[in-house]
């Protein structure tokens, strides 16, 4: 149920940071953007970003704002999830990212690095969250992807608290509820048994998956994978929301290699010819590869592409 226009709605708590580094929330919080039509997330002409999301105590809607007169960034939270988000928001901003080593071995990449200095790596914790998203995205069309997360979203999530209800924002199912999702809904979201099942093993074991959070990042990587149908690619999409790894490269992407070789040398490369180029940024490769993104206007990334279809099996193995 919405929330009617006229109804105020006050949010449960605040918290204030004041950056020592510039922070451009919308820059840094856009990677968890899935689509233009994203339900758990939207961003308002006052230039606040609105984020719904399913944490350890339960949903919260976040609203980030950042007042650069007063070099502040404020986030209100509505929701029993509240407290955890306020908790976290460091991390969800990526405040926590620490670049001070980072050495740029293009001058692209320098110049990018300039352009984007309010930018970060996030890290919010919340390994589903990440994860189905990510799942969902294999082997599909950007189009597909979105609109059948959007609509499982809407179907078995639940209108995010306070405000966020009246902006029209579902918080995504909890692990319970993507493992009880029908795998007829599945398909009519356009979303083929090889990818469903993989969300419903990952649900079953979401308490494994969140313990990631609490793990060096090459044990986190060896757990996620672990979950038959997660692959190189979906685990770094993953990695790099949920853990804020600065070297989790998305190989087995359909654009990426491609893009990040013309950006450097003007001509396109495979996924050899990425590991190649990437070597110098050895520890820091997702930190080169997104600013890349961010400056080069780079289209979504997606696994393994095949073209539009109806409810058709894919090709199984991991992606």
């Amino acid at each position: 149920m919405t929330v009617a226009a006229s109804q105020p709605v006050a949010p449960v708590a605040s918290r204030t940071l004041r950056p020592e580094r510039p922070l451009d929330p919308a820059l840094t919080l856009a990677c968890l953007r899935r689509g233009g039509g994203d339900p758990t997330g939207t961003t308002t002409p006052d230039g606040s970003v609105w984020r719904a999301l399913q944490t350890p105590d339960g949903p919260v809607t976040l609203r980030v704002r950042a007042d650069r007169s007063l070099g502040e960034v404020t986030a209100e939270v509505y929701g029993p999830g509240g407290g955890w988000a306020l908790e976290q928001l460091p991390s969800l901003l990526g405040e926590l990212d620490d670049d001070s080593g980072f050495v740029a071995h293009h001058e692209q990449v320098a110049r990018a690095r300039r352009r984007v200095q309010g930018w970060r790596i996030i890290r919010t914790g919340l390994v589903m969250e990440a994860l189905v998203p990510a799942i969902i995205e294999q082997k599909v069309t950007g189009q597909e992807a979105f609109g059948g997360y959007r609509r499982l979203v809407r179907r078995f999530g639940r209108a995010a608290p306070g405000v966020g209800a009246r902006l029209g924002l579902h918080v995504a199912p909890t692990a319970a509820g993507w493992a009880a999702v029908p795998s007829w809904e599945f398909l009519q979201a356009g979303v083929d048994a090889s990818r469903s099942a993989t969300i419903v093993r990952a649900a079953k074991v979401a308490d494994r998956l969140e313990e990631c959070i609490r793990l060096p990042l090459p044990e986190a990587h060896r757990r996620l994978r672990a979950v038959p149908g997660i692959g190189v690619w979906t685990a770094a999409e993953t990695r790099q929301r949920a853990l804020g790894d600065p070297d989790a490269v998305s190989f087995r992407d359909y654009h990426l290699a491609g893009f990040v070789g013309v950006a450097l040398t003007g001509e396109r490369v495979d996924d050899e010819g990425l590991a190649r180029l990437l070597e110098p940024y050895a520890g820091q490769r997702h930190r080169a590869t997104r600013l890349l993104e961010l400056t080069h206007g780079m289209p979504e990334r997606h696994g393994p592409r095949l073209a539009p279809r109806g409810h058709l099996p894919v090709r199984r193995g991991r992606r």
